[in-house]
């Protein structure tokens, strides 16, 4: 084990690691300190590719603290998260002492808390991580609140719960510590960037030119950040969700932007000129859509058919898109059994458990429904429909009503009863998905949300 950082020497590797993160690893440092008390439970949330999880592992890894880290997302039970805890603590505490193998099987959080007093018996401080458990499957509603309080049971263990979007009191205890991974701004992001710009030629300009690499270096050094800032300008600051959404926009258009550089029509330092030449880049939003599918160049002379949709929707109108699929082609007495979270075990059944085994085949054929007319529905059915098939709670700064707006505008939803004699957006109006919203674009917003739409489809 090599010698310990002193806390400058610390905390200047690490914001000089992850630039832009200082507060964040200051208030982790001085509640997982190895010469401080620390808290039984600290809460470390934030959205996504906002640096939670790489800053804990580089800080734990950086200290003298003994640490385990769990990542909860490649648990497929609460049993195997559990056997993974005690597999993973053991495997810390083996890697500094001659240990002895150890039979961890765990089912319970009772037999999790027994092993771990075994485990971490007379050791000293030990903290252990569980990273994104807030997307273990199969969990308990009480998983969550067992875990904080391990500490309460083993004095010296700090136990860490990585999340994104934690709902209020989801720990059933007030006063947890917590540090808040914000998402990055736009001179955050831009500075992040700006650390290692791209090149601009991939091969050597030929010799004749006298381009030497210190000149390249400053060129790229001098035009990649501009070219961030009009990315960002353009198409990250109101679509990218995050930063990794942002650097990999910026990296599929950097080679198209500096073509003409490459050959020769435009100066490295023809900034305001090549934009305005590529301004088509920064109008095109098919470059957020990943695909594996290359894209297919047609002729001008020959006819291609259209899709029936060709724009993209922000994140929560997809979901409210899929919500009034769901209500139209669904019958409402089946949202009990499809949008409870008690009845999930029974809607993995074909026909909620009273589908036949045997006799003779019923005679009559029964329509798809996705290939009926849509049905109507009311808005406060819509919105409890999202509210349970939405990932995380939904925040309180999205105005769903503009959202509800903007589809009605695109002829995505359309109101279908009450005209004139109510406000439209009013929770007992009747809406319906309009017809170009049809089965497979809607699987297709799904799929692009990760999001099983055919377990909730009444058949």
């Amino acid at each position: 084990m090599g010698i310990p950082l002193l806390p400058d020497e610390l905390m200047l590797m690490l914001t000089e690691q992850w630039p832009c993160r200082e507060t964040q690893i200051t208030r982790l440092a001085s509640l997982l300190s190895p010469t401080r008390n620390n808290p039984s439970i600290l809460t470390i949330y934030g959205p996504r590719a906002t640096g939670k999880s790489d800053i804990v592992r580089s800080y734990l890894k950086a200290t003298t603290l003994r640490h385990a880290i769990v990542r909860c997302r490649e648990c497929v039970t609460g049993r195997h998260l559990l056997e993974r805890t005690v597999a993973a603590v053991h495997q810390s505490l083996a890697e500094e002492e001659d240990a002895q193998e150890y039979n961890g099987r765990c089912e319970s959080i009772s037999a999790l808390v027994v092993h771990l007093q075994r485990l971490l018996e007379g050791k000293k401080k030990f903290v252990l991580v569980f990273d994104r458990v807030d997307k273990q499957r199969d969990a308990p509603p009480t998983l969550l609140p067992a875990l904080a309080r391990l500490g309460e049971f083993i004095p010296n263990l700090t136990t860490v719960l990585i999340v994104q979007h934690p709902p209020p009191r989801f720990l059933h205890q007030a006063g947890v510590p917590h540090i808040h991974f914000t998402s990055y701004t736009r001179p955050q992001s831009l500075a992040i960037l700006s650390r290692n710009p791209a090149d601009i030629f991939v091969d050597a300009p030929p010799a004749e030119l006298e381009y030497d690499d210190e000149t390249h270096q400053e060129d790229k050094t001098w035009l990649w950040p501009r070219f961030c800032a009009a990315v960002w300008d353009s198409l990250g600051q109101n679509v990218a969700r995050d930063f990794v959404s942002f650097r990999d926009v910026c990296n599929k258009l950097w080679r198209p932007f500096v073509a003409p550089i490459v050959k020769g029509d435009f100066g490295t330092r023809d900034f305001s000129r090549l934009v305005v030449n590529q301004r088509k880049l920064f109008q095109d939003e098919s470059v957020l859509l990943d695909s594996i599918i290359a894209p297919v160049t047609t002729s001008a002379d020959t006819p291609t058919s259209k899709p029936a949709i060709q724009h993209e929707l922000p994140y929560h109108a997809k979901w409210l898109l899929i919500a009034a699929y769901l209500a139209s082609f669904n019958p409402p007495r089946f949202d009990a059994l499809y949008f409870m979270k008690s009845t999930e075990r029974k809607r993995r059944k074909k026909g909620g458990g009273t589908a036949r085994s045997g006799g003779r085949p019923s005679q009559k054929r029964t329509v798809p429904r996705h290939l009926l007319a849509p049905s109507q529905f009311t808005l406060d059915r819509v919105l409890a429909i999202l509210h349970a098939i939405l990932p995380h709670d939904l925040r309180t700064t999205i105005d769903i009503y503009t959202q509800i707006a903007t589809l009605a505008g695109l002829k995505l939803l359309i109101r279908s009863g009450g005209i004139g004699s109510a406000d439209p957006l009013e929770p007992g109006s009747k809406w319906k998905v309009g017809t170009s919203v049809r089965w497979e674009y809607v699987q297709s917003l799904a799929r692009s949300l990760k999001f099983d739409i055919a377990d909730y489809v009444v058949e």
